[in-house]
């Protein structure tokens, strides 16, 4: 996966009334790290620029709604948001999985280092030299 796959462009709509509201939003959301957003001429969408590692659209829709906001419910917008939602999440498991596991690693050497390597007799010392 290249690092750009990474970086995401999404807008979010929100509903007409409350008016206002995408304006607030985009106050709200330029106090974040790493999150530029814009506001569309039409008054109604913010365009958002993030790193899927930091962001997700899922959950800036997510916090907007629970602080007050209105997004746009038609279906077309429904069916957008259903699809970025899922493709992100995928795309967040598939850079987790492909992150080393450090610490399954390091117990696997301590085992392999404690392990008789090569041809090895399982017999006990004093039964080798008994004649």
């Amino acid at each position: 996966m290249r690092p750009c796959d990474l970086e995401k462009d999404r807008e979010i709509v929100f509903h007409a009334l409350p008016a206002g509201q995408a304006e607030r939003a985009r106050v709200l959301l330029e106090g974040l790290d790493g999150l530029s957003v814009t506001l569309n001429p039409d008054g109604l969408r913010l365009q958002v620029r993030y790193h899927l590692c930091e962001y997700t659209l899922e959950s800036l829709e997510t916090a907007l709604s629970s602080q007050g906001f209105h997004l746009d419910n038609s279906l077309v917008s429904k069916l957008r948001r259903a699809l970025a939602y899922f493709c992100e999440s995928v795309q967040r498991r598939n850079v987790e999985a492909n992150e080393p596991d450090i610490k399954s690693q390091q117990a696997f050497m301590k085992v392999y280092e404690r392990h008789l390597h090569g041809d090895r007799d399982d017999t006990p010392e004093e039964w080798r030299s008994y004649k």
